[in-house]
């Protein structure tokens, strides 16, 4: 059973995240919080498997009980999915870079809700397309090309579909390779340029103008 902790200021998205994890058989939400403090206590009490946190919260904002879940330096970081209304451009990419296992719409409809809380339990990301293409758009003007990290061609291919929102999967099928050396090229990738998770290569690329 995946355990989820919902956490926005909204009672409305709250009942709404609730009914649609509740539906799924292998899904039941554990806890609920109403604001950033109320986030970071109740994610260090239950340990859920997964807490989808908002950006706008009161007493603390998303982003700071991201870092104090999820973020650099975190022992033992909680898998913790951004829900968004992406009002605030700039800080989805500054979530990215603190720890976020995933980032969604709250628009985006049930199906990618239940998608990214099963990519994030299992160790993968869901980054919505359309966040992957403002991400794009607001990263700045454009600018030259940045450092490749010393990663191979088939590397930089993984890196470009990963920050462009593909799962190991639809990576696998575009590449023609199994999904364990999608697995393997991303371990390399983690390694030389000393990152986490596929969250932080995708905002690596786009930092770098990886792709275009």
């Amino acid at each position: 059973m995946i355990r989820v902790l919902v956490a926005d200021d909204q009672a409305m998205v709250r009942t709404g995240f609730g009914m649609i994890i509740g539906a799924q058989p292998d899904m039941e939400v554990v806890g609920e919080a109403a604001d950033g403090v109320e986030a970071v206590e109740a994610a260090r009490r239950l340990r859920p498997d997964v807490a989808l946190l908002d950006i706008r919260m009161p007493k603390m904002d998303g982003l700071q009980a991201l870092r104090l879940l999820a973020g650099p330096g975190v022992a033992d970081p909680i898998r913790v999915v951004v829900v968004t209304t992406f009002d605030l451009d700039e800080y989805v990419h500054q979530a990215l870079r603190n720890g976020a296992a995933g980032f969604l719409l709250k628009d985006s409809g049930p199906a990618l809700l239940i998608e990214a809380v099963r990519a994030a339990y299992s160790g993968d990301a869901l980054i919505s397309p359309s966040i992957t293409v403002r991400l794009l758009e607001h990263l700045s003007q454009p600018a030259p090309r940045g450092d490749d990290g010393g990663l191979s061609p088939r590397e930089l291919e993984v890196v470009r579909l990963i920050a462009r929102g593909r799962t190991n999967a639809e990576i696998a099928t575009e590449l023609f390779i199994s999904v364990g050396t999608v697995k393997t090229h991303l371990g390399s990738v983690q390694s030389k340029i000393n990152l986490r998770n596929r969250v932080e290569v995708a905002a690596w690329a786009w930092e770098n103008r990886l792709i275009s």
